[in-house]
């Protein structure tokens, strides 16, 4: 989600700035050691991320400029042919096309109208009482979690306008009606959706991306299934807690909340019985989510023909085609889908970008001279050190995406310069944390400002439970995934 810009001096402070930053670097000599080509490589892609992060420009636009600049001045590869080579090479990453097709499984829950009667189905069903309510809410995000990589189109485009609609229901209302059920509903969706953003690698925009720069990285190569396992016991763990620790704390004065059952039976009334689109986007989803788990598996020993040479990406490739053949969604909605072609054309730009900071030597001039102090420390104690610097510097970015190209290889660069540390349990720790991050504040992830400017959850109080439930999210990273990654039969 776009911020605005305040006003027209900010905004040309910030469209200045990515320059000032690209100037600076240009005219520094370049450090001992490290070649003058990747010095100025770097100094295009600090002012890139500058952008991204102070500016109100689109991602794709950002990256699409900073690869044009870096193709036409040679900055990779002398040979023009090489160059363009290099430059398009994303738009064929696997990964790219992965959240690519996976918001169109988003449009299918949208059109169908799946996604909204999952959601009311669970209210009606578990929602008697407030706390059962939270729960509710917690599953429909999870329900919809593994076909949609957009927590804004998730969250804030399907489960929000249900919650929205409950507090009116008890007089609750922003300001002095929120503690009656208001706050509670509000914020145990927004901390719903970081864990499950976390659960899957197609729940959240940047995942796949973060994986495929893992492997660059470190080697660690994880299927769709080996990342969902990777997180089950964080994750069912942390689903179980979120409703019931938002209870205490929020303490809603609604506690027999059957005025929500009654709205969301008339609501499921008023759309009817379930509709062709409607069973055929189910076992579109079921279908693919099944070969997630298993296509991509060889050692399952699966009996039918083809089991265990699906990649994921054909799969939702396959998905999508049969949505639009059976009618669940049109070419239409296809093209004119501007979040996932601006995410497609985002991710394509970005991910080149991260590569030539290998290509030309950067990662490894700076791993090498950045990760000399921390050889003396003990590899543990500099892998939570790490983890800790990668989670709580989100409070410095309004994206996770963002955060994940400017953070991610920087961090494993130095895991890679540390003797004994583990870098792929590092890798894939960061990448889990991505989702979680995103509860920390009114601004971290793409849904956060929608609840925040609900008026249910003050200023002070989004704040302060950002910080506590980011605790309580970094410490089951710790607690609970680094455990679980390093004894059970997950992946290696």
């Amino acid at each position: 989600m776009r911020f605005s810009l305040p006003s027209q001096p900010v905004r040309s402070a910030a469209l200045v700035l990515p320059w000032l930053v690209w100037g600076a670097l240009r005219v520094c000599p370049a450090p001992e050691g490290l070649a003058v080509s990747a010095w100025h490589y770097f100094a295009v892609f600090a002012a890139a991320i500058t952008a991204l992060v102070v500016t109100g420009l689109p991602g794709g636009a950002i990256g699409l400029m900073a690869l044009s600049f870096l193709t036409a001045t040679g900055a990779v590869h002398d040979d023009p042919a090489e160059s363009i080579a290099w430059a398009l090479a994303g738009f064929s990453d696997p990964t790219v096309w992965l959240t690519f097709g996976a918001f169109l499984f988003a449009i299918g829950y949208r059109r169908s109208g799946l996604g909204r009667r999952i959601a009311l189905m669970l209210v009606r069903r578990l929602g008697r009482r407030t706390l059962g309510l939270g729960y509710a809410i917690a599953l429909a995000d999870l329900a919809l979690a593994p076909g949609t990589p957009s927590n804004t189109a998730r969250s804030g485009g399907t489960i929000y306008p249900i919650v929205s609609q409950i507090p009116p229901l008890y007089g609750s209302t922003p300001g002095a009606g929120e503690g009656r059920i208001g706050s509670y509903v509000m914020w145990t969706a927004f901390a719903s959706t970081a864990v499950t953003s976390s659960m899957f690698i197609t729940a959240l925009v940047p995942n796949a991306a973060a994986v495929a720069m893992a492997h660059k990285a470190t080697g660690v190569s994880v299927g769709w299934l080996q990342f969902a396992l990777g997180f089950a016991p964080a994750g069912i763990l942390l689903l179980l807690l979120v409703p019931a620790l938002s209870y205490a704390l929020l303490r809603p004065k609604v506690g027999d909340s059957s005025a929500t059952v009654e709205w969301a039976h008339g609501e499921l009334e008023a759309m009817g019985p379930v509709t062709r689109a409607e069973w055929t986007m189910a076992a579109l989803v079921l279908l693919a989510i099944w070969l997630w788990v298993t296509g991509s598996q060889p050692y399952l020993g699966l009996p039918w023909p083809g089991a265990g040479s699906l990649h994921p990406v054909t799969v939702v490739l396959v998905a999508a085609s049969a949505m639009l053949l059976l009618g669940v969604i049109t070419w239409d909605d296809l093209t004119g889908d501007r979040e996932a072609w601006g995410v497609f054309l985002y991710f394509a730009t970005v991910l080149t970008l991260a590569d030539g900071l290998s290509r030309t030597g950067f990662i490894g001039w700076f791993a090498q001279r950045a990760s000399a102090p921390l050889h003396e420390l003990d590899p543990r104690l500099t892998l939570v050190a790490m983890l800790a610097l990668f989670f709580w510097s989100h409070y410095l970015f309004a994206s996770v995406t963002s955060h994940a190209l400017a953070v991610l290889p920087v961090v494993l660069a130095l895991a890679q310069g540390v003797p004994g540390l583990d870098a792929p349990m590092l890798a894939m720790l960061c990448v889990h944390a991505l989702g979680l991050m995103g509860v920390i504040s009114p601004y971290a992830t793409g849904c956060a400002p929608i609840y925040a400017a609900s008026g249910y959850l003050g200023r002070s109080m989004f704040w302060a439970l950002g910080a506590g439930f980011g605790m309580l999210y970094f410490a089951a990273l710790l607690g609970v995934v680094w455990p679980w990654l390093t004894w059970g039969p997950v992946w290696r």
